[in-house]
């Protein structure tokens, strides 16, 4: 399960995306207050998770009046895996499943033959699998509009060009 944590660093760090992709000619940096107030997450607690996604080199932070945070890297090249096992650690649900930090369980006799580990090395595959593959940009984009949506907004405006529609009047 996501940490709270996790979660408000991948909101954090998804505001400073989006910011980077409304201003792509420059480097955009962000107070910590704005990024708290966009992220909707406590300011102190943001400040705790931003140190560790720095010391990770997820992020960078400038000193002075135009300081703030920004990404160290593009949005791109960060997979949301990379960001979640920095903040939470490994993404396999118990030890014995996890690739990067195996430890076996105390009460079970056989590893290999545990049903319960073959299980959670799926969970912890499927996860890899969807996270390895999903890029800090992939979640900080604007979700696309459906198609028919974009239809309807094109015909409404046509009509309305041509005085096909009529709107009531205010009495």
């Amino acid at each position: 399960m996501l940490t709270q944590k996790a979660k408000y660093g991948l909101k954090a760090l998804s505001v400073l995306a989006e910011a980077g992709a409304a201003a792509p000619s420059r480097r955009a940096t962000m107070p910590i207050h704005e990024i708290a107030e966009r992220a909707r997450a406590p300011r102190k607690f943001l400040e705790a998770i931003l140190l560790d996604l720095r010391r990770h080199g997820f992020v960078d932070s400038l000193r002075g009046k135009s300081g703030g945070y920004a990404l160290a890297r593009p949005a791109t090249q960060i997979a949301l895996s990379d960001l979640i096992r920095a903040i939470d650690g490994p993404l396999a649900p118990i030890p014995c499943a996890s690739l990067t930090a195996y430890r076996p369980c105390i009460d079970c006799v056989e590893p290999a033959d545990c049903a319960i580990r073959r299980v959670m090395r799926q969970v912890r595959d499927a996860t890899a699998e969807i996270l390895d593959g999903t890029m800090l940009a992939d979640i900080a984009a604007p979700a696309p509009r459906p198609a028919i949506t974009a239809l309807l907004d094109v015909v409404a405006e046509r009509a309305c060009q041509k005085d096909l529609i009529e709107f009531p009047s205010s009495r």
